[in-house]
């Protein structure tokens, strides 16, 4: 009578082929990660730009339709992401309103604004503004995806 024993375990086939699987997951995980993250970051500038946006308009109320200055700014702007410098630093108040077309190329990492002037197309070198009215503003920031596209919004 032949009895065949039967040995308990994973032949290396089937070891391979788990690993391999395993593998490809990591990779995807590890390709996708980066691209997730930069999205979450270019939302909290965009959130940044919004609170700084809200502080303009609150120093203007309380001060009689005054455009703030860069320091005087701060102290209405909280909260911001790590993404953006902390204010006053991270905020740049442009002292004059533009009067013609032009194309401001914020760095990264800093929210400009800038007194009467609207968004216009955003470029590849730099976010175009139009000439506004005395009471409207634009808050610019760049962006990481996209190639270095910027976030422009108006007052």
């Amino acid at each position: 009578m032949n009895l065949q024993r039967k040995e308990k375990g994973f032949t290396i086939i089937e070891v391979v082929l788990v690993l391999a699987i395993a593998g490809l997951i990591f990779l995807m995980v590890f390709i996708a990660l980066p691209a997730l993250q930069r999205n979450q970051r270019d939302t909290a500038r965009k959130s940044d730009v919004a609170s700084v946006a809200s502080g303009v308009v609150a120093y203007t109320g309380n001060n009689r339709g005054a455009f703030p200055t860069t320091t005087s700014l701060a102290s209405y702007v909280t909260n911001v992401s790590d993404n953006v410098l902390p204010p006053p630093n991270g905020v740049l108040v442009t002292a004059t309103a533009i009067t013609s077309a032009t194309t401001i190329t914020p760095i990264d990492g800093v929210i400009q604004v800038t007194p009467g002037s609207a968004c216009d197309v955003s470029t590849g070198t730099g976010q175009a503004l139009k000439p506004g009215t005395t009471r409207q503003f634009t808050v610019v920031t760049k962006l990481e995806s996209g190639g270095g596209a910027y976030f422009c919004q108006d007052s």
